[in-house]
């Protein structure tokens, strides 16, 4: 899965200029029209033939969502993805474009885009008819074919269908011209993908009008049907039922998807890290987030969704683990930027700055008012101390419990890496402690500060070491 949707890719300049650019020279270099369908079932079996990965980016569905939309793709269903917010649905139907054609010729200046070997407007069918092989054609890029709406309330059928063009009718058309109509969003895709997000906050009398696009492939406005005999293929997401309270899916349009697909949060904790490492801008913030961190936080996000005091059907996001970990670089930069620090690299004391910066991210069960902060430090905690003991199982941490109890070590956030690796003893367990953590090979204090810090939470954490905050807000680490 995915946590952020990103934007389609910027289209590229222009096609190649050998592309034939009439109806008579596309013939003549044996192009085949395909619908989008069977171009989306062609180009997805040709990579799963030759081992290539259809689904770039998307982190965590490889054994579950995918193979369930990949067969979904294959049959030609319309589909629609299931899922609480945060699990990477728009990411997902975005990724779609990327098994469309690289380009696809179009009727040039045609409103719908249409096939030049399919006009299905009036204006475009007479033009066909006067020029003959002549008709001049243009070359539109797969970014291009991918339409996404996003549904609210005030989403009007004129939006997604289209309407009665009230300049049209000024110039002398009458009511009854196919010509009069304003295309909506849904024709203007076709040869397309189109994706409505959270698409049971469409009105239901607005669901209805798409039921005609879905089966009979025609648009009705103003109470007369244009027969459009439009190739789209149409995608939607929702969250469940017992979450959303705004609507829901109508049953005939329900019944019309061809396949729901259900999403989810990432199953292992492999795949949190993953799509933390991939989605968090780190380098746009310029601070380095140790992997042992981004497992703290991963892991207190999987604390969060198996916590029965946060609301699971509201759900935690995965950009709450996300924002955590660009939470986390923020506030190592800013340390370095109080202090004077070269390279900001984050430390197990930066991890305090995210219960506060995102606790308004979650959904508390009811009962928990007031209890909150307790709950996140509490399990922001757990999470650490269970990443250390996985990370440095094995490693006899007594030497430096005993060395730190009669020479206290001070950290905080205001304590530069340096002063905090000048303070730690001279013991072999760091030289260890420093391996486990990919701290070792550098000059640099900043990773070997983040691993010392992380082997003495754990020992606060389970009792062995005591810690108190000085009055400048530094914290004594002592035995």
């Amino acid at each position: 899965m995915s946590g952020r949707g990103r934007s389609v890719s910027v289209v590229p300049a222009t096609p190649a200029n050998d592309r034939p650019r009439t109806l008579g020279a596309l013939r003549a270099s044996g192009h085949e029209l395909r619908g989008v369908k069977n171009e989306i079932r062609d180009n997805l079996i040709a990579a799963l033939r030759a081992g290539r990965d259809p689904w770039p980016g998307i982190v965590g569905f490889e054994s579950t969502v995918l193979p369930q939309l990949e067969r979904a793709l294959i049959a030609g269903h319309d589909v629609v993805l299931l899922g609480e917010r945060g699990q990477g649905k728009t990411r997902l139907l975005r990724s779609l474009v990327n098994l469309l054609d690289e380009w696809t010729p179009v009727i040039e200046g045609s409103e719908l885009s249409e096939h030049p070997y399919e006009p299905i407007t009036p204006l475009s069918r007479r033009r066909a008819a006067e020029l003959g092989d002549d008709l001049p054609v243009a070359w539109r890029h797969r970014d291009e074919r991918y339409t996404e709406k996003l549904a609210t309330p005030d989403t009007a059928v004129a939006d997604l269908i289209g309407d009665v063009d009230p300049v049209k009718v000024a110039e002398g058309r009458s009511l009854g011209d196919p010509e009069t109509i304003h295309y909506g969003l849904v024709p203007r895709a076709h040869r397309g993908v189109v994706a409505i997000n959270e698409l049971p906050d469409l009105a239901e009398r607005i669901q209805v009008a798409l039921l005609n696009v879905m089966e009979e492939r025609d648009i009705q406005v103003r109470g007369y049907t244009l027969r459009l005999p439009l190739d789209v293929l149409l995608v939607a997401s929702a969250n469940p039922e017992d979450y959303t309270n705004r609507g829901r899916i109508i049953t005939p349009l329900k019944d019309r998807f061809g396949a729901e697909v259900r999403t989810h949060y990432p199953l292992e904790l492999a795949d949190e890290i993953a799509l933390v490492e991939q989605e968090a801008e780190l380098a746009r913030i310029g601070a380095d987030v140790p992997r042992h961190l981004i497992e703290v936080i991963a892991r207190f996000a999987r604390h969060l969704r198996d916590s029965s005091s946060i609301d699971q059907g509201s759900g935690v996001s995965a950009r709450f683990a996300v924002a955590a970990a660009e939470t986390v670089a923020a506030a190592a930069l800013r340390r370095a930027a109080l202090t004077g620090e070269a390279h900001p690299t984050a430390r197990p004391v930066d991890l305090e700055s995210v219960p506060a910066v995102l606790r308004g991210k979650l959904e508390f069960a009811s009962g928990e008012e007031g209890r909150e902060d307790e709950l996140l430090e509490h399990l922001l905690r757990r999470a650490t101390a269970d990443t250390a003991r996985f990370r440095l199982r094995g490693v006899d941490l007594a030497p430096l419990a005993d060395a730190v109890a009669a020479h206290p070590v001070r950290t905080g956030e205001r304590v530069p890496a340096a002063e905090v690796v000048a303070a730690l003893p001279a013991v072999d367990t760091l030289t260890e402690v420093a391996t486990r953590l990919d701290a070792g090979g550098t000059e640099d204090p900043g990773p070997m500060a983040s691993a010392a810090e992380l082997a003495l939470e754990l020992l606060f954490l389970t009792r062995r070491l005591a810690k108190d905050e000085a009055d400048d807000g530094d914290t004594v680490r002592y035995g």
